[in-house]
């Protein structure tokens, strides 16, 4: 199994990188939390999982150890494989995740994508003594993004204002009013009439 890949970005995606090391060019799966660290044309180094399936041999990428630790338990979990391990990891923080489970907050569970009741009793079940979390449980849960999971437009514009240049916390609010557009395009031209006149 690869342990981690240690090479320069030369492509970003908004759920992959291809990670050239040494002239091999990796693609690896990762959370927007990591994208967020990684920069074109610059060093990366990523703790790598390695899912292999009949049909495929798929490589998975995290920036932080905890982050990587918390994949791995997540894809312990029944029902929970790879694909769906990374979407939790890109919805909510690694801190957040944690608190939830801890606190047995279902409702914040069953708005990650891919997690339904059952899946997230299991999550809870199964997880509630595996994890911590740094911070009071009294603070309030925020999720990363705060756009409807599975929405790909939605997704899909709000990594092309981050191209542009502009945050997260720039784009939330903005993207919290522009959702209700149906095409990418047509959340990007609002967001950034939007964002114009801020």
């Amino acid at each position: 199994m690869i342990g981690y890949l240690r090479g320069t970005i030369i492509y970003l995606y908004t759920d992959y990188c291809l990670l050239d090391v040494q002239g091999v060019g990796y693609r690896v799966f990762i959370a927007n939390s990591t994208r967020q660290k990684l920069r074109l044309h610059e060093e990366a180094r990523l703790f790598t999982y390695t899912s292999v399936r009949e049909d495929a041999i798929v490589l998975y990428g995290f920036a932080a150890q905890e982050e990587y630790d918390l994949f791995l338990q997540l894809i312990g979990v029944s029902g929970i494989g790879p694909k769906v391990a990374l979407g939790i990891l890109s919805a909510i923080t690694v801190e957040g995740l944690c608190r939830a489970i801890q606190n047995k907050q279902t409702s914040v569970l069953t708005k990650l994508p891919g997690i339904g009741k059952k899946s997230a009793e299991r999550l809870i079940l199964e997880l509630k003594d595996k994890v911590a979390f740094a911070g009071g449980e009294e603070e309030e849960l925020t999720l990363t993004t705060d756009v409807p999971a599975g929405d790909d437009a939605v997704a899909e514009a709000t990594e092309a204002l981050k191209a542009l240049g502009y945050t997260q916390a720039e784009l939330a609010p903005v993207i919290r009013k522009t959702a209700k557009y149906k095409t990418t395009e047509a959340i990007i031209k609002a967001s950034l009439k939007a964002l114009s006149h801020m």
